[in-house]
């Protein structure tokens, strides 16, 4: 969980382990304060129940195999030290730990061993990665029950009629990385443009120093080559010049701030690009209906 804060406080940042990327290079996320707190309330609710039960149906007892973490080292390479069923220690760099090897880590809680996993299942497990198309897949379902008529949702989305499959957000992990690199395009290139008040000359001095908004996103992502993320990640954006959707006459037509209120901003880049879904806008038309 990210605890550092950056200096105005809105954000925390913390450390994705090598181990666990595609590329097998750590990198720095960031996440807002509110979010920390969402999964803050998440730990002390429907995760702490989950273990609670876990704990009193002795599932944890039943595991094959379990490391219980005795300490871990800080520093610039903090490493982690357990000791599993048999009593045999072990020790390991946290950054090389891979996503199996942190499934079998457990802390010493109140009531017992309790995984260090942050995300759970109903029965108190880990959950696997893959489990996540899982959790978005039945969000998308809902939506669809809610949004949807029933002959509609009879028909498969890839052979519903494009404006049907308009009407209902359609979201995966895959795309939540997409809506990630779009915003934070869109909100540096909005730095840039309106709150440091940078000339042209200036964006190439600033460019040269710390790199451009696409250079910027592509190390956020964890991208090896910039084009990576233009072609594959911001391809709804691609046909759009971004300097023409953060002037000043898109904003004033969506009846907002130019360039200052980014809710605008992304509202105009959905009605330009097919590409890109607005949840408000969605509901907007289902509620004009």
């Amino acid at each position: 969980m990210p605890v550092e804060r950056l200096r105005h406080g809105r954000y925390c940042h913390g450390q994705v382990a090598a181990a666990v990327t595609r590329a097998k290079v750590g990198r720095v996320f960031y996440a807002t304060v509110d979010a920390v707190g969402q999964v803050e309330a998440y730990i002390a609710s429907e995760r702490a129940w989950a273990v609670q039960r876990a704990q009193q149906q002795g599932r944890y007892e039943r595991l094959a195999e379990l490391r219980l973490v005795t300490g871990v080292r800080r520093g610039r390479r903090p490493v982690v030290e357990w000791v599993d069923r048999h009593g045999v220690a072990g020790r390991q760099e946290l950054g090389r730990l891979g996503w199996r090897e942190r499934q079998l880590l457990f802390v010493d809680g109140p009531d017992g061993p309790e995984p260090a996993w942050l995300w759970l299942t109903e029965q108190g497990l880990p959950m696997a990665p893959e489990r996540w198309n899982g959790v978005f897949s039945q969000a998308n379902q809902r939506c669809e029950q809610v949004l949807l008529t029933a002959p509609e949702r009879m028909v498969g989305r890839g052979l519903r009629l494009a404006e049907v499959r308009g009407r209902s957000p359609y979201a995966t992990p895959l795309a939540a990385r997409h809506s990630y690199a779009l915003y934070m395009l869109v909100l540096l290139n909005t730095l840039l443009e309106s709150r440091l008040g940078l000339t042209k000359a200036d964006r190439r001095d600033f460019a040269m120093l710390f790199g451009d908004p696409w250079w910027l996103v592509k190390t956020l992502l964890g991208h090896a080559d910039v084009e990576t993320t233009k072609r594959h990640y911001l391809a709804p954006v691609a046909h759009l010049e971004l300097e023409s959707v953060l002037a000043a006459g898109c904003a004033e037509t969506a009846g907002v701030r130019p360039a200052e209120d980014l809710d605008g901003v992304f509202a105009c880049l959905a009605r330009e690009s097919q590409g890109i879904q607005d949840i408000d806008i969605l509901l907007a038309e289902r509620a004009d209906g």
